[in-house]
């Protein structure tokens, strides 16, 4: 696939239409910024956008992938597959952004029990409360390590390629409960090392 092939042809169609790059770019939902690297060919439009694309000039997404004109008209079958894509490619971001949500809502909420407890020190009036506040401080940290995981896609890569672990669930429960403790020990004696103000 030659980029700068199909950059040239986008650009071209853009003129043909006596379009400014800005005036395409509110017609797409996009920054003019965007508009300009698809045709400098520096990047692609998303795949969710071809349709679009392709519809708005009149062209086939085969045509945009090859960089010119062909004389064959899109045909429903190539417009039912790249709208399937589309969909695939929105279902997939609106999993990735629901996925980060509950872990943003479930940091920010940690942070919140974590601040009452500490900053007011109900976390040295008894055992239980001291707990939830290594508990919430735990989730803090785990959920602040996943979102860019899950933001960079890695975190699907590990998921991918690592082997499940053969342990019956009462053995990992508790595997999860001391490495979490744990971690949030060593998170709190590097807080309390930290000079405050």
């Amino acid at each position: 696939m030659d980029q700068k092939k199909i950059g040239a042809f986008l650009k071209a169609l853009r003129k043909e239409k006596a379009l400014t790059q800005e005036g395409l770019a509110q017609h797409l939902h996009v920054s003019a910024r965007t508009v300009s690297r698809w045709e400098t060919g520096s990047n692609m439009p998303d795949i969710s956008l071809l349709i679009e694309i392709a519809e708005f000039y009149d062209v086939s997404i085969p045509e945009i992938v090859a960089g010119e004109r062909k004389n064959e008209a899109m045909n429903e079958e190539t417009r039912e597959v790249a709208r399937t894509l589309s969909e695939y490619a929105e279902n997939d971001k609106e999993l990735l952004l629901r996925k980060i949500r509950g872990e943003s809502i479930i940091g920010v909420c940690s942070l919140a029990v974590y601040a009452l407890l500490d900053l007011t020190g109900l976390a040295l009036k008894n055992d239980f409360l001291s707990s939830l506040s290594t508990l919430s401080l735990t989730l803090v940290a785990v959920t602040t390590m996943i979102i860019p995981l899950y933001a960079t896609g890695l975190l699907s890569k590990l998921e991918k390629k690592r082997k499940p672990i053969r342990l019956p669930l009462p053995a990992k429960l508790l595997l999860a409960a001391v490495s979490g403790y744990a971690f949030a020990w060593l998170l709190k004696l590097m807080f309390s090392l930290l000079p405050l103000g």
